[in-house]
């Protein structure tokens, strides 16, 4: 598959969307109040896990 490359503001906008996406998922774990996530993976059993770099980790864009 090619490489598509992006430039000025169609690049930020890309990259905008893909932060926001990691930031969402990431921020519901923090504070004392945070909340557990299930990470779904293609083999073996889901992950709980409250932690954001494991989540950060597991989130391909």
């Amino acid at each position: 598959m090619p490489k598509i490359l992006k430039f000025d503001d169609e690049a930020r906008r890309g990259l905008e969307a893909g932060v926001d996406k990691l930031a969402n998922a990431v921020k519901v774990t923090l504070g004392p109040k945070g909340r557990n996530v299930v990470l779904d993976k293609k083999w073996g059993a889901p992950t709980i896990t409250n932690d954001g770099v494991s989540i950060a980790k597991e989130i391909e864009l």
